[in-house]
């Protein structure tokens, strides 16, 4: 045998882990607050944005991020265990490709996603889950006296913003997959209802240099669309901004409506939605409904748990393809077809019945 054959396996060449025993995972799973929390800890401190490309030790880095560097070696080594980081033998610490994503510069960036789930909100509504399962209804009333949006715009500003930021960053991310999907050719215009700051608009207008685009939206949210669709901007001449709630009504006649990540409200809110579309918009015309699913996703474990998520702030939910085909043929909307945008979305083709 050769000396490579005789060796006992280093960590390079040493086979993957085992999945770890029932009890042990158990224990791990029932600490996830602690990971979660170790995530915001090192986002709110900047460590990603720190650590460059060099692996650097715990005592250099406590000194640029303002830390102790014994309890900061404690966080990195805790998040190292899942990846987030990782611990090298000579007790530095590097990038991985998650810790990456938590860099504010990172093209791909999920920092603010991960700040939005990890809000100080979501500390007091988590215990409260068996509550919300029993119940059906969302808790965040019961803890804050308001309806949930009408609490983050008045008693908790900076949580706002941080929703702001995340629903901006994932809308750059999945507009660009969405126009690029979809097949608008020989529609003269599109609206993007409940479209926040109309990065889809955008992207699709840049696709189809002959197409009009409205974006509708409540109007403290418009009031923030991207300045390309604003006044002054390369886009403003093909662009309309619509201040409204989507539940009331639809004030817009276009070819096709886009109806991305919204209807996750509560039963009654959705169905108002898609009767709106369907008297706005009238027989043949295409509506394209954008949704995360609970099923049938490579990002099962996201989904389900935003899922829970939504019952608690807002007694909503994520749907199943079942249960989003079954919505929206009750609202007289015919699904032609369904199809994956990315590992997150899905795409339903539909049109408003004759």
């Amino acid at each position: 045998m050769t000396t490579a054959e005789t060796a006992p396996p280093n960590r390079a060449t040493a086979q993957a882990p085992t999945a770890p025993p029932p009890p042990m995972r158990l224990r791990e799973l029932v600490f996830g607050a602690a990971l979660s929390a170790a995530v915001r800890a090192a986002a709110r401190l900047g460590v990603p944005d720190a650590l460059g490309d060099t692996p650097q030790s715990a005592e250099a880095l406590a000194a640029k991020v303002h830390t102790e560097p014994k309890p900061l070696r404690r966080m990195l080594r805790a998040l190292a265990c899942y990846g987030v980081f990782t611990e090298r033998p000579d007790g530095t610490f590097a990038h991985t490709d998650m810790s990456r994503l938590l860099r504010e510069d990172d093209p791909n960036s999920l920092r603010a996603i991960a700040l939005w789930c990890t809000e100080p909100w979501t500390w007091a509504a988590w215990p409260k889950l068996d509550e919300a399962v029993r119940s059906g209804r969302n808790v965040v009333e019961g803890l804050f006296g308001k309806e949930f949006f009408t609490y983050l715009n008045e008693d908790a500003p900076e949580s706002a913003d941080v929703f702001n930021r995340a629903m901006t960053r994932s809308s750059e991310q999945s507009a660009r997959e969405v126009a690029a999907l979809l097949d608008l050719s020989g529609s003269a215009s599109v609206a993007d209802l409940g479209g926040g700051q109309g990065h889809v608009v955008a992207c699709l207008l840049d696709k189809y240099p002959q197409m009009h685009g409205s974006l509708l939206d409540l109007p403290r949210v418009v009031e923030n669309a991207l300045p390309r669709l604003r006044e002054g901007g390369d886009l403003a001449g093909r662009a309309q901004i619509v201040p409204g709630d989507v539940r009331e009504a639809i004030p817009v006649k276009a070819d096709v409506y886009i109806i991305k990540n919204i209807l996750e409200w509560d039963d009654e809110s959705t169905a108002r939605l898609l009767h709106n579309v369907v008297q706005a918009g009238g027989p043949g015309t295409r509506v394209i409904v954008i949704e995360n699913l609970v099923d049938d996703t490579p990002s099962m474990r996201f989904s389900t748990a935003m899922d829970l998520l939504l019952l608690l702030n807002v007694g909503g939910a994520k749907h199943t393809t079942d249960s989003m085909v079954s919505r929206l043929t009750a609202a007289g909307l015919a699904v032609d077809t369904v199809r994956p945008v990315n590992p997150y979305l899905h795409a339903f083709e539909c049109r408003v019945s004759a």
